[in-house]
């Protein structure tokens, strides 16, 4: 039995972990490179493994670094039934046809090449097969898989893999990506009671949430700041989770009647679409969040759904919030919001999720003082916030609590998902916690 890790070790994105167990090859996560462009010069690569070989693909949930070459996979021979929970299903529909709205208008404006296009996401999504949480499915002869919910996003998984060889089982646990305790709408990772290996992420293996209790108190504190400055707010963030995190909280503002009276925009088809998937699972949801009839709507809320609707936004004088993909500002809405805006004092920009490295929004956050947008320079001269506490990841306490469920320790953990400063700093972590811990290089196998 072998398992192959060919993305996210090095670096968060591009997760693709190959599992080969007697005659049967099957594929955990299909992700898309993202960052600085040597990093997504990656996504053009061919596969280190024939897509026709691969009896099946299991996906742990639905963010594109995760499920983003999905379509490839297919348009390359892979023919097997690919394996998730049903909201995953849904999300990873829409967000694979975003990908490729954006891979177009790149090619058109940028002379970029597609790595897919809307008719072969269409084509990919007829190899979606669903199941439960907590179900036991054959995803192969001889290997099978239970999902367990990761709380990272709505539909996210944990994956129990059953592998049969030789007529002895191996099981081996795939963490996916792991969201922190105690965050509204979704319910807390499962805690998983023994493994053989266990594959985990590592994104924050090396930082603590500061703050994590006091999230909410910062987010109204920020609001009411640029307020007070007559300015817009810009918050770059990801269609899938964050985007529902803030329209909860804010909602929360306004039904205690402490939101200054401002509008809010929600200027992003993509993320307008994952809301209305997120209503539709409301069952999925925890407990405080399904007491509540509709958690992403208040009053002062609009959708832009044109990009004419989105462009008005520029002659609004007063002070708003405007909520716009994407939330590393790589792409989408966010980016022309910024070019209009970021050199004004008045406005504010907001990070509340994770920054990959070579993408704009690690820049601005990082303190850069100036940023190229449609090849141009801005000045940055607006005020610039993040809030980490808001991570969909859990940080490296969450990470070692997580692990520290399990009843006897896994032979070996593997750690992937994080840049090599973090993923080294979770080892040592768990190191010295008594457990043994590696961090694999890019296509490197170990016989289990």
């Amino acid at each position: 039995m072998k398992i192959s890790f060919n993305g996210a070790v090095g670096i968060v994105t591009g997760s693709c972990y190959l599992v080969e167990a007697g005659n049967q090859k099957v594929l955990v996560e299909c992700g898309m490179f993202q960052g600085i462009p040597e990093v997504q010069e990656m996504n053009y690569l061919p596969f280190n493994f024939n897509p026709k070989e691969i009896s099946a693909l299991i996906l742990t949930h639905s963010h594109i670094d995760h499920c983003g070459l999905v379509p490839k996979l297919v348009n390359e021979g892979f023919s097997g039934r690919i394996w998730c929970t049903k909201a995953t299903r849904d999300l990873c529909e829409i967000m694979l046809l975003d990908s490729a709205h954006v891979q177009g208008i790149k090619e058109r404006e940028e002379g970029g090449v597609v790595i897919y296009n809307e008719l072969d996401v269409r084509k990919t999504m007829k190899h979606f097969r669903t199941t439960e949480y907590g179900d036991m499915c054959e995803i192969v002869p001889g290997i099978t898989a239970r999902f367990r919910d990761a709380g990272h996003i709505l539909g996210s998984a944990i994956i129990e893999l059953f592998a049969e060889e030789n007529g002895k089982v191996t099981k081996i646990v795939f963490s996916g990506d792991l969201g922190p305790k105690d965050v509204p709408i979704v319910r807390d990772p499962e805690i998983i009671p023994d493994a053989d290996y266990l594959v985990m992420e590592s994104t924050y293996g090396d930082r603590l949430h500061k703050g994590f209790d006091k999230r909410e108190e910062m987010l109204l504190g920020v609001i009411e700041h640029a307020f007070k400055k007559r300015g817009k707010l810009f918050i770059p963030s990801f269609a899938v989770e964050r985007t529902q995190e803030l329209l909860y909280r804010i909602r929360g503002f306004v039904e205690r009647g402490i939101l200054p009276p401002e509008r809010v925009y929600l200027d992003s088809p993509l993320a307008i679409k994952a809301t209305g998937i997120f209503e539709k699972y409301f069952d999925l949801f925890d407990k405080d969040a399904r007491a509540i009839r509709r958690p992403f709507h208040f009053s002062g809320l609009e959708y832009t759904r044109t990009v004419n609707q989105s462009k008005k936004l520029n002659s609004i004088r007063e002070p708003f919030i405007v909520i716009a993909g994407s939330g590393m500002c790589t792409a989408g809405r966010i980016q022309h919001h910024l070019r209009n805006g970021i050199d004004n004092h008045n406005n504010s920009v907001l990070f509340v999720g994770y920054q990959a490295e070579g993408t704009p929004g690690r820049a601005i956050k990082e303190g850069s003082k100036s940023i190229e947008l449609f090849g141009e320079k801005h000045q940055i001269r607006a005020e610039i916030f993040s809030i980490d506490a808001f991570s969909g990841h859990a940080d490296y306490h969450g990470l070692i609590e997580w692990v520290k469920g399990f009843k006897e320790k896994p032979r070996k953990i593997f750690l992937t998902h994080g840049e090599p400063k973090s993923a080294e700093s979770l080892r040592e972590k768990l190191e010295a916690h008594g457990y043994h811990a590696k961090v694999p290089k890019l296509y490197e196998s170990f016989e289990l």
